[in-house]
C-alpha cells in the first residue's frame, strides 16, 4: 500500500486544503496518509518551512503548496 506523508504547519490553510483533496481520493484508491506537522522542529523547518505544505509518496517528493489532482491520481494508481 502507498503511503502519502503532509509535512505542514498547523493552522495552514493551505496544509488544511491539500489533505482535503488527498482526503478525496481515497475511496478510489488505497493509501496511507501519514500527517506530520513541522512546527517546533528546526530540522524540519529549514528542510519544508517556505514550502509547506509539502507532499511525498513513498518517501518520493511529490508536489507542494498544492495539490495537482490529475498528477496525484496518476502517481497514486
Amino acid at each position: 500500500m502507498k503511503m502519502v506523508t503532509v509535512y505542514g504547519r498547523a493552522h495552514c490553510h493551505l496544509c488544511e486544503v491539500a489533505l482535503a483533496t488527498i482526503e478525496g481520493f481515497r475511496p478510489e484508491f488505497q493509501f496511507e496518509i501519514e500527517k506530520i506537522y513541522i512546527d517546533g522542529s528546526a530540522e524540519l523547518e529549514a528542510k519544508y518551512g517556505e514550502q509547506v505544505p509539502v507532499i511525498l509518496i513513498d518517501g518520493k517528493p511529490h508536489d507542494f503548496f498544492r495539490v495537482d489532482p490529475s498528477r496525484f491520481r496518476k502517481a497514486i494508481s
